[in-house]
């Protein structure tokens, strides 16, 4: 309830009083009912009660501040050329701020007893809500005292922040007259302000035009684009609305029958992710590997195969958890498969993640200890509890930015990979080969026996999209190589890349994949330009995902170590739930705030 004895609504007013007239406040306040006035005021609190509790599942259930304390402050923030107001939020992320606007607008309407109803399948992939346009006066009046408790900003739909004007203001209102699609957005920011979503994380508001005794949708999308003005309302979750994750869910929303059902082009299947991580530093490990490195003769081993690079840990599977959390929390359990070990910081009590030891997965412990990635991969199909459709990532793959399941998977289960301009060289394997190169013929090799084809491309470092059925098949169509590879203990000739390649190809000749796009970047973190594209990759954020790899021993590590810090730590500066609270952060440590910042301004 919003008094003068709430700090939070003295904040939130003090800000309003500043920001407009007196003149116009008065127009806005006298023109709308007091039972009215009093319902906004009441939805608002409670829709940002429920955006809590969503932030609160967020950070694994830990309970947030008040919003009146310094955890929960309204900011002033740069957006490209802009300077707008959001409102920090800790543990902040994109889905979260997407069910935050839906909640709102739901509420406000709902608090008004404005009819409403929230659409599925538009374009723009963001909430949707639609109104009668003879609604459309008083719900711009309704959202003008919203906007006056909780400042934010309206534009047209597809607009960025250049085109947001604050919502508070009866001249934005005017001047968007003439669009029938508004994009309404709350701001949020996480404490470093690294993150503020706006814009792309808002809710689209649709004016729907009554003719002939229907409602006329003002925009196409994918259901239908007209209904009976009196067709029945429906309540529905919602996360149905916009690929909203389930676990962002604050509620339900009013929605038409046909919004309310599965579609075609919903993923409804379960998907998992697989890490497979090691610790260098660990000396029981490093005993281990320094011991069977030595049965094996000088000449024996490809310098690639086994070199300490190969191995090294700079705390990348943080940073890693954080992107997924951030940008693809669909996700439904997360494996992380190693030798034994355990991240020192790993919240192992999270009920999504457990840990897999490679004694719980390897069909013939004879081939432990291993330390060839590819003898890895051929087992990952037997991770106890695995969804039929996962994926797979290396602690160096990183989500850039919101990602949904369509990006991976068809909706009917059909895996999706990406293929790299970088080509397998050609020829039969030489023990000269770079193990990549040898791994990729090998795999050349096996799908021309099978199938008949001449494969060619190289796959891009990204997520891996499997299914455990195809990797089954695998195992029980190649034995002998499929063995040969189990037991490998270091990368050799004879390796097959199972998870990276040859399921992808395997899947595809009988037809279960199909090749994908997907916008990625691959950073050698030894090259002379890393830096700099570092820096490129932060200012544009604009990578679905990225890899970030060196294959060789670095000239100045600790210098490699300190540009690794700056930049993981200010593209993901919300910590994920799959972290414990408190513990030591290598990489945090090394990372100074000034280049932090220098290097997000670059």
């Amino acid at each position: 309830m919003v008094g003068s004895d709430n700090p939070e609504a003295g904040a939130l007013l003090s800000v309003y009083r500043s920001a407009v007239p007196t003149g116009a406040r008065q127009r806005i306040v006298r023109g709308m009912p007091v039972p009215v006035r009093k319902a906004v005021k009441s939805s608002l609190t409670a829709a940002d009660s429920m955006r809590s509790a969503a932030v609160v599942w967020a950070m694994g259930g830990k309970r947030n501040a008040p919003r009146h304390s310094a955890a929960y402050n309204n900011r002033v923030v740069r957006v490209g050329r802009r300077h707008m107001r959001a409102l920090l939020v800790e543990g902040a992320t994109d889905w979260a701020a997407r069910a935050r606007n839906l909640n709102i607008m739901v509420s406000v309407l709902e608090a008004a007893g404005i009819d409403h109803f929230c659409v599925r399948g538009t374009n723009s992939g963001l909430p949707a809500v639609a109104i009668p346009a003879d609604a459309r006066p008083q719900v711009e009046e309704l959202l003008q005292l919203a906007f006056a408790q909780a400042p934010g900003y309206v534009g047209p739909a597809g607009g960025n922040e250049s085109r947001m004007e604050p919502g508070d203001e009866e001249r934005s209102w005017r001047q968007l007259r003439k669009h029938k699609v508004l994009r309404v957005a709350w701001y949020v920011c996480d404490p470093t302000q690294q993150l503020v979503f706006g814009a792309a994380n808002g809710c689209d508001l649709e004016v729907w035009t009554e003719r002939d005794g229907e409602l006329k949708a003002p925009r196409p999308n994918r259901v239908i684009d007209a209904v009976p003005l009196d067709a029945p309302r429906k309540s529905a979750p919602q996360s149905l609305f916009s690929a909203i994750p389930p676990a962002y869910e604050t509620g339900t929303a009013r929605t038409l029958a046909e919004f309310a059902v599965p579609l075609p082009e919903d993923h409804q299947f379960p998907i998992d992710v697989i890490y497979t991580w090691v610790d260098d530093s660990d000396p029981v490990w490093r005993e281990s590997r320094d011991r069977v490195r030595g049965w094996f003769r000088t000449d024996g081993l490809h310098e690639q195969a086994a070199n300490d690079s190969r191995f090294t840990s700079r705390d990348e599977l943080r940073y890693s958890l954080r992107s997924l959390h951030q940008n693809a929390p669909w996700v439904r359990n997360i494996h992380l498969v190693t030798a034994g070990q355990v991240p020192s910081w790993l919240n192992t009590q999270h009920p999504n993640l457990r840990v897999v030891d490679h004694r719980e997965i390897f069909s013939d412990p004879a081939a432990l200890p291993t330390f060839n990635s590819h003898a890895i991969e051929s087992q990952l199909h037997h991770v106890p509890g695995l969804s039929e459709c996962f994926l797979y990532l290396n602690d160096d793959v990183f989500f850039g930015r919101p990602v949904t399941p369509g990006h991976f998977f068809h909706p009917n289960g059909i895996t999706k990979f990406f293929t790299s301009p970088a080509l397998i060289p050609g020829g039969g394997v030489s023990p000269d080969d770079l193990p990549v190169n040898a791994a990729g013929k090998n795999s050349r090799w096996l799908i021309a026996q099978k199938f008949g084809t001449a494969i060619s491309q190289k796959m891009k470092h990204t997520p891996h999209a499997l299914r455990r059925s195809v990797l089954q098949e695998i195992e029980g169509t190649f034995p002998d190589e499929h063995t040969a590879t189990q037991h490998s203990r270091f990368r050799s000739p004879g390796d097959v890349p199972i998870a990276s390649s040859l399921h992808h190809y395997f899947a595809y000749h009988s037809a279960r994949a199909t090749v994908g796009e997907i916008q990625y970047r691959y950073i050698d973190l030894s090259a002379d330009l890393a830096e700099r594209r570092l820096n490129t990759l932060l200012a544009n954020r604009n990578m679905d995902t990225f890899c970030l790899n060196d294959t060789v021993e670095c000239a100045d590590p600790e210098a490699q170590r300190d540009m690794l810090a700056c930049f993981l730590n200010a593209y993901f500066p919300v910590a994920s739930p799959y972290e414990t609270a408190g513990h030591a952060n290598v990489l945090e440590q090394r990372a100074e705030p000034e280049k932090v910042l220098d290097a997000a301004d670059h």
